[in-house]
């Protein structure tokens, strides 16, 4: 759609605006394009029904948008007769079983994944009819849902072949986009509170593009990577690359502590990392307090799903008794992710907590949660890059976007230590077997904690974590002492390594930002 003069005009004027208020400088893409018309205006006492006209407005310009969910909608209604979902279908790699079960019931997921579908495309077709009108936020909502629904389907039914998987993943991703991230979060101008971006005493903004442009390329690479396991576990691939371990990937991926789950556990990581991916690009730079609630999922995927899938993965040489170097990497992957996410995490908090104390949105708790509170003392973000820089000026983005972690000699040599505790089994040539827990399996998982530990502790709202590593240090002295499978030099090693961690987790290192009020939790 051509713009007229006009509409240009108001755009020049709310680009310079913005620029003004210092939102502008929190990464570079808040405007994009015409998606972000409150973002181009720091007036806190606008009327309703200006707001009304700013959403007519903004869904007039971003119409393409929802005639585009229509489109999507058709395509997928007819994906199922387009793509075959019951022809030249797959079996799990190893001949496992579905759901628990020992079949693999290929006639039930293909007619699961056709009904599930046609059901969404008829969703599709009826609610992005009604989203054709503007302030239809449930019908875009339920559009959302059913982009989310469209990458589950494939994990939770096995698609039995890879077309029913790409595409139900693609197009699911594809709709995710065209309802909350291109266009916005529905109806967020009738609510949403202007203001600058950092938060009161930091020193930056934790939600400025180029501290997320790091988040979402992690992200992607974790989806790359889980993919592709997936892939093998799912049956579309039959065999998998395995650079340093032999037939160690295929051995944890067909075990039994894979098998432990329903669905494909490489698919759900996958699932996990889309939503991750996704997610980066949602909001504005300033929606640590804008959009607490989504804030607060992104570091739930993150944070504690992300330990959990860390956890799993430094676990597979002690149940599964294999070494796999794709695990390995998307857990390497997830790791830097934790601490990058957390600092928001925290900001969302405090503005939380401040809200509430100032009696915003009535001084509702769960409101503030659903619609951010306003921006006392916050401050303009003069200090990030623009993301548009990143071709001519990398460095100088990438050091933004890492803002919040330092890398103290202390904590470097700790995951040094960490790295060789994982490997020093296999120097010392200790035996170990998957049936008994041995001197070999503390190595492999202190080692591994300890690791983990001292890179999450790099995120300096995280430094007192490093403390953990003192148990830890602990636990790796004295176990094997008391386990089979050692000898005198494996347990000299293991002294060795455990005393320097304890004296290398005793310094803070340097605090190189301000985190307001959280400062005085760095330490």
């Amino acid at each position: 759609m051509a713009k007229s003069r006009h509409d240009a005009s108001e755009e020049q004027t709310g680009s310079a605006e913005h620029r003004q208020s210092g939102e502008h400088a929190g990464g570079g893409m808040g405007m994009r394009g015409v998606s972000r018309p409150m973002h181009e205006s720091h007036d806190h006492g606008m009327s309703d029904s200006q707001r009304s006209e700013m959403l007519r407005m903004h869904h007039q310009q971003t119409l393409w948008v929802y005639w585009t969910i229509l489109l999507v909608g058709v395509w997928v209604l007819l994906s199922p007769v387009t793509f075959g979902y019951g022809k030249a279908m797959v079996v799990p790699s190893g001949e496992r079983g579905v759901w628990f079960s020992s079949l693999t019931h290929d006639e039930l997921r293909a007619t699961l994944m056709t009904f599930s579908d046609v059901a969404s495309g008829l969703l599709l077709l009826v609610f992005g009819w009604r989203a054709l009108r503007p302030n239809r936020p449930v019908s875009l909502w339920v559009c959302c849902f059913v982009g989310v629904w469209l990458n589950v389907a494939p994990v939770l039914f096995w698609a039995p072949t890879a077309a029913a998987y790409l595409n139900g993943t693609i197009a699911g991703a594809l709709l995710i986009a065209l309802t909350i991230l291109i266009p916005g979060m529905p109806n967020m101008i009738m609510y949403m509170q202007m203001g600058p971006p950092t938060p009161p005493g930091w020193s930056y903004n934790p939600s400025s593009w180029p501290q997320r442009w790091i988040m979402i390329v992690t992200g992607f690479a974790g989806w790359i990577v889980s993919r592709y396991l997936a892939a093998f576990q799912l049956g579309y691939i039959d065999q998998i690359w395995e650079p340093f371990f032999g037939q160690g990937t295929r051995q944890v991926l067909n075990s039994d502590m894979s098998h432990m789950w329903p669905i494909s556990d490489a698919s759900l990581g996958a699932l996990a990392y889309t939503f991750e991916f996704l997610m980066g690009y949602m909001g504005s730079p300033a929606r640590w307090r804008t959009m607490p609630w989504m804030v607060a999922f992104f570091g739930i995927l993150v944070i504690p799903l992300g330990l959990t899938h860390i956890v799993l993965v430094i676990s597979q040489p002690v149940v599964v008794g294999h070494w796999c170097t794709l695990c390995l990497l998307a857990a390497a992957i997830m790791l830097p992710m934790i601490p990058l996410e957390v600092d928001e995490v925290v900001a969302m908090g405090q503005h939380m907590i401040d809200a509430k104390r100032r009696g915003d949105r009535g001084g509702s708790l769960w409101t503030i949660f659903w619609k951010g509170g306003q921006a006392d003392d916050c401050t303009a973000d003069e200090r990030s890059p623009e993301l548009m820089q990143l071709p001519e000026r990398p460095g100088r983005v990438f050091v933004a976007s890492i803002w919040g972690m330092s890398f103290p000699w202390t904590l470097i040599a700790t995951s040094a230590i960490g790295i060789w505790l994982m490997f020093a089994p296999t120097v010392f040539a200790l035996q170990q077997s998957t049936e008994t827990f041995d001197a070999a399996d503390v190595m492999h998982l202190g080692g591994a904690l300890i690791l983990t530990t001292a890179v999450i502790a790099m995120g300096e709202v995280l430094r007192l974590g490093r403390f953990l590593n003192v148990v830890l240090a602990l636990l790796v002295i004295g176990l094997p002492w008391l386990l089979t499978g050692g000898d005198t030099a494996s347990h000299i090693n293991n002294a060795v390594c455990g005393i320097a961690v304890i004296l290398l987790s005793i310094p803070r290192g340097p605090k190189q930002e301000m985190y307001g009020r959280w400062d005085r939790f760095v330490r």
